[in-house]
């Protein structure tokens, strides 16, 4: 009679239900591992063969037959030696025949017995929690695995523990969860002098969840305000937490069970490949902007990214996922990601004019600024020309606002959001006005006949598409609300925010044939 021992197959960050049934058959002696494995799959026959030795057990002269069903779905990695080794255990009559009913099992394992860590173990844990099932897993993975909450977990150092505590030998204590432990000290925003505009821009990205680009000279403080922007961000709701939690952890980057509630902040290197930013390879692990869910993804030196890898994220930015297609199957994360970017106004860094320039202007700024798409940069909500700063800046003391007083009218901000979408019903998804759309974006931010026909003047002039009207009055609705934040009620909104959203909303960033405007003068 076969064994049967319950394990998982993951699918991105989601695991399905596994079987992994092992029975003994006669014929030649063999070990064969069916039911559409990967390399590693196949390759636990050794670990086990391996495992048993090391315990001083042999395996039984016949034809061992493992399979993993469903067999049509794909498995990848090494967490199948667990399940396997314990179900071959009932078989040979090692363990009981029911003291694995009640458990997900999922590990690798050493060659002397012990079991090996995983990725993906708060995944699995709460599958098991919808399962109805307890969980298995390294001891290294237990107090990861425990933050799934009321699910029985055993986190054995080895296969004796396991064989010792279902005989009663010696039981298992269920681990503790990890710590909530602060994350990296942020810089203040207090050390920025001058730069008033862009530290207003930044502001408002926060409040609202907004993409933003910074264009300027080098050593003007576009990487250094974007650095101090998870400093002025909330922190992740409890929600928020065990998603951003579940990807880290399918990646391996949980240490000791550890969580945090800064929320993440990915700077990938500009020379990042298309499955680095996304997610792909050997297993489809997460990408950068994956590990950045409910986070930022900052991207300096944005035209020195591929054009491909750029292009892999428009579709992210506007879905909050991102889908890595395989031959059978696709694989999906989440990435509901702020994008932060920087990039200077041409290769020279100076824009064709001062000190260091090249002397090819205009020239050079198009083709420069041409490496980035057009659908890529209206997808960007604020794009803001950072100047170079002067000595004069340079001179005057450090700014009398700080990070701290910038969170907290940020906070204040969010919170009218959040108010608001559980008054008008809003999902989750649709409480932060970067996200909003539909109706959902037409109850949160009703324009009057002043602020639309501004909004429509505007767009008309400036040839702005669908999606930059959409994005024009979401900036609008995030700057009433910052407004409000400081008299603690909601502020519709006005032509005046209408106004200044435009201030922020270019076809291009440095291209002069667009109408500027400013909220002190709202004419074209």
């Amino acid at each position: 009679m076969p064994a049967r021992v319950t394990t998982i197959a993951f699918e991105g960050a989601k695991a399905h239900r596994v079987e992994a049934e092992v029975q003994l058959t006669s014929g030649n002696v063999a070990f064969v591992v069916v039911g559409l494995g990967d390399k590693a799959v196949a390759e636990s026959r050794e670990r086990v063969r391996g495992a048993f030795a090391g315990m001083g057990l042999s395996l039984p002269g016949k034809r061992i037959v493992v399979n993993l069903a469903p067999a049509d779905l794909p498995k990848e990695g090494s967490h199948y030696d667990l399940p396997i080794a314990l179900a071959l255990m009932v078989v040979m009559g090692v363990l009981p025949q029911d003291a694995l009913d009640a458990y997900v099992c999922a590990g690798e394992l050493k060659l002397d017995g012990r079991i090996g860590a995983m990725a993906g173990a708060l995944p699995a844990a709460l599958a098991a929690s919808s399962f109805g099932m307890g969980l298995i897993c390294p001891e290294e993975n237990g107090r990861e695995a425990a933050w799934a909450g009321d699910v029985p977990i055993l986190a054995p150092r080895s296969l004796i523990d396991i064989i010792n505590h279902f005989k009663g030998h010696a039981v298992l204590s269920p681990p503790l969860p990890g710590e909530v432990v602060a994350g990296q000290a942020t810089p203040d925003l207090r050390e920025v002098k001058g730069q008033e505009a862009a530290k207003r821009a930044l502001e408002i990205a926060a409040a609202g969840g907004h993409n933003l680009l910074f264009v300027g000279p080098p050593g003007s403080g576009k990487s250094m305000m974007a650095q101090r922007l998870p400093g002025i961000l909330p922190p992740l709701t409890s929600a928020e937490l065990l998603e951003t939690s579940q990807v880290w952890s399918m990646a391996g980057l949980l240490e000791k069970g550890n969580l945090t509630r800064d929320r993440p902040f990915r700077a990938p290197h500009h020379s990042a490949s298309m499955a680095a930013l996304t997610g792909g390879g050997l297993r489809a692990k997460p990408g950068e902007v994956s590990l950045a869910h409910n986070g930022v993804l900052f991207l300096d030196e944005l035209p020195e990214y591929s054009a491909q890898a750029l292009d892999s994220l428009r579709a992210p930015l506007e879905t909050g996922e991102v889908v890595v297609a395989r031959a059978n199957h696709h694989i999906r994360y989440p990435a509901r990601v702020q994008l932060v970017a920087a990039m200077n106004p041409c290769r020279c860094g100076y824009g064709g004019v001062g000190k260091g320039a090249c002397g090819k202007a205009p020239k050079c700024l198009r083709d420069y600024q041409s490496r980035v798409s057009g659908p890529m940069m209206d997808r960007i909500d604020l794009q803001i020309d950072v100047p170079a700063v002067t000595a004069a800046d340079m001179g005057l003391p450090p700014p009398a606002e700080g990070s701290a007083e910038v969170a907290a009218r940020v906070l204040a901000a969010r919170q009218i959001q959040t108010e608001r979408a559980r008054r008008l019903g809003l999902t989750s998804e649709q409480a932060l006005n970067a996200t909003a759309s539909g109706s959902g974006l037409e109850q949160i931010a009703p324009l009057d006949t002043a602020a639309k026909a501004l909004l429509t003047q505007a767009a008309q002039r400036s040839n702005l598409s669908a999606r930059g009207w959409t994005r024009c009055v979401r900036l609008a609705r995030t700057i009433a609300d910052l407004e409000g934040s400081l008299s603690g009620e909601e502020t519709p909104i006005l032509r005046r925010h209408i106004a200044e959203a435009l201030v922020y909303r270019r076809t291009s960033p440095m291209d002069a044939e667009v109408p500027r405007f400013s909220p002190q003068n709202e004419s074209l």
